[in-house]
């Protein structure tokens, strides 16, 4: 029940009701990535992604970029791209969080090369 109000009253926790009564009516699967995202899209061409948990568009993996945008090249036929060993996953913006990097906090920090001028 709690979830349901929710998601009457709030848009920036996941889909709003509109977005899921129009999304029934008008849209239609296309696929889902590896985070558990979803997307749509509907007859006129219209394209949109429905978020497993928070909304955030840096969880939009390199697979699914160029499809979201109407860029048309092979990525959009295959919907995967071959991964080889050395690259990374993707990874979500961490601005913000506690996981964001400050260097201040990286206790291998690089010392700085130069002294600074004291007057």
């Amino acid at each position: 029940m709690l979830t349901f109000i929710k998601e009457i009253f709030t848009w920036w926790n996941r889909q709003t009701l509109g977005t899921r009564i129009f999304t029934i009516l008008n849209g239609r699967l296309v696929g889902e990535d590896e985070h558990g995202n979803k997307y749509y899209e509907n007859k006129k061409g219209k394209r949109w992604i429905i978020y497993k948990d928070e909304i955030e568009a840096s969880k939009i993996p390199e697979e699914w970029y160029s499809w979201i945008h109407n860029i048309k090249n092979k990525i959009e036929n295959q919907h995967i791209l071959k991964k080889y060993k050395w690259q990374k996953k993707h990874q979500d913006n961490l601005t913000g969080t506690e996981k964001a990097y400050h260097p201040s906090k990286n206790k291998n920090e690089v010392r700085k090369k130069y002294k600074t001028w004291k007057i």
